[in-house]
């Protein structure tokens, strides 16, 4: 079995930047390590390729770290930890260059400076934007910069199982007990149907968010809580899963999954939302009108569907001229243009809102590390403390790159510390079998999405999370005696994590005695 000096599961930005840290650095020194980087798809499917909007950060002189920190503690219903706030903020510059330095393109003006923009819930324009597909583009340069390392193995169609720990040494593992070390990981390959054992001294989860658990949702296909599953697993802590954050602006195409995300980025450009028949309604909501933080967006659009029987509402943004719409918005003029013979420069965008992104997730400390030994997350699948009850707009990939860096500190400094135990087992699914019945996966996925979407969506009730609870029990507990009888796919240790996921989803929601930002119950208004 191969053992690699750091595993980094997961080819997102959060992934991607980390990787080219330290391969760069040990190149520099010169000292001989070895880098599996492990995705579950193509090295370029991720939660990061889908990110339109942009990354935050100031830039500007008018601009100051003050307002920055302020708009994030306001967007996130002061749950967020003030420390991490301020520290991801003034970090933030840095880490553009850095990836400014690496290839990264960001659209600039016609006088070479950068064309910053305002997004819901920012006193000042200050996101960083590559027309509206800023997430590719980073994307792209950091895979380019990765490729050229001979350190990194690159491992596609990889899925990642389990994350070893003492527990496959035979030791009883707790939540409690002391000291819990990652060795590495379990890996199924796709190809050979195998799983693989991956030995680790480090390892980073970048796995990205959790979207396929609801119906609806702006996150590719891939988005299935896997490395939240395996650290919940392994006994990692786990925090602040109730506040699932729901894109207001998805284009509504019924039936569609994953959903077409209309950027924020086209409010902040002055789109306004609008019921069907023509009127606006953000005023009885809130005074920033369509350029309100993203929870109460999607409430008020929730609201206003629910009120009128309708499916969606509209995004007029006809009185844009077209050529600005057609520079600042290229990806989603065509997509509307060629998918709905929509000309948003004429007609109005149906849109709706479905789920986007986590603001829970595993729990990390200022440098990424979890509470298990040598094992590191970045990026959505981490509890960091920067969101709080609600991420602010186009934090999400500034917090990953601030801590990715910051795991890239501390784990070159744990480097030749870590030692391998003997005596770690190759995977054993002796007496299992191929699954026969697939549609049994199927059947019992369709139905934890549709659970989750109808009891614990944007607006929520102890009766719905009550009844949520007690069907994903049932769901449980037949993944749990076909996954122990069968030899193992991708689709059924999917849905294995997805449960997992939406357990703890609707536990913290149903622990949660207030409404705070994201989550929201009916039966906490009065309480």
């Amino acid at each position: 079995m191969p053992t690699y000096d750091f595993i980094v599961v997961g080819s997102g930005i959060a992934g991607l930047s980390y990787t080219v840290k330290v391969a760069q650095y040990f190149q520099d020194k010169q000292i001989p390590i070895k880098i599996a980087l492990i995705t579950k798809t193509v090295a370029e499917e991720t939660n990061t390729k889908y990110a339109q909007g942009g990354i935050a950060a100031v830039w500007d002189q008018q601009d100051s770290f003050d307002k920055h920190i302020q708009d994030t503690l306001v967007a996130g219903d002061f749950e967020s930890d003030p420390k991490v706030v301020e520290l991801v903020v003034k970090e933030a510059p840095e880490r553009l260059k850095e990836l400014i330095s690496y290839g990264t393109d960001f659209d600039r003006r016609s006088d070479g400076s950068f064309d910053l923009v305002k997004e819901g819930g920012h006193s000042d324009k200050r996101i960083l934007h590559y027309k509206d597909s800023t997430g590719n583009e980073i994307e792209r340069a950091l895979l380019e910069k990765v490729k050229s390392f001979p350190s990194v193995d690159f491992f596609t169609h990889y899925f990642a199982v389990d994350l070893i720990t003492q527990h496959h040494l035979g030791e009883k593992v707790t939540k409690d007990t002391p000291h819990k070390k990652c060795f590495g990981v379990y890996v199924l390959n796709k190809k050979t149907k195998k799983v693989e054992t991956f030995i680790g001294k480090t390892t980073l989860l970048a796995t990205g968010g959790i979207g396929q658990v609801y119906q609806s949702t702006t996150n590719p296909t891939i988005a299935t809580g896997d490395g939240i599953a395996m650290a919940y697993r392994a006994k990692g802590f786990v925090k602040g899963m109730q506040y699932i954050q729901f894109h207001p602006t998805a284009l509504y195409q019924p039936g569609k999954k994953p959903n077409f995300l209309i950027s924020e980025a086209v409010r902040g450009h002055g789109g306004i939302l609008k019921n069907l028949d023509g009127s606006t309604f953000m005023e009885k909501y809130d005074e920033r009108l369509s350029l309100a933080p993203r929870d109460i967006v999607a409430r008020a659009i929730d609201s206003e569907m629910k009120k009128n029987g309708t499916d969606h509402v509209y995004l007029d943004t006809r009185h844009i001229p077209k050529e600005e719409i057609i520079a600042h918005f290229p990806m989603i003029y065509h997509y509307c243009l060629d998918q709905l013979g929509i000309d948003m420069s004429q007609e109005m965008i149906p849109v709706v809102p479905c789920q986007h992104y986590l603001c829970g997730g595993i729990i990390v400390n200022e440098y990424s590390q979890t509470n298990i030994e040598h094992l590191y997350a970045a990026g959505e699948c981490s509890h960091t403390g920067l969101h709080g009850a609600n991420r602010l707009a186009s934090n999400s990939l500034l917090e990953a790159i601030v801590y990715a860096h910051r795991a890239f500190e501390k784990s070159i400094g744990e480097f030749g510390t870590q030692t391998i135990p003997a005596g770690i087992p190759h995977w054993n699914d002796e007496g299992t079998r191929n699954p026969e019945e697939m549609v049994l996966v199927t059947e019992m996925t369709r139905e934890l999405e549709s659970i989750m979407s109808n009891y614990v969506g944007i607006v929520r009730t102890n009766r719905r999370l009550k009844r949520a609870y007690d069907r994903l029990e049932l769901i449980y507990l037949e993944h749990e005696e076909l996954y122990k009888q069968s030899k193992i796919t991708v689709p059924l240790c999917e849905l294995r994590n997805m449960i997992n996921v939406a357990y703890l989803i609707i536990k913290h929601a149903r622990a949660q005695r207030e409404n705070k930002g994201l989550h929201y119950n009916l039966d906490l208004l009065n309480a």
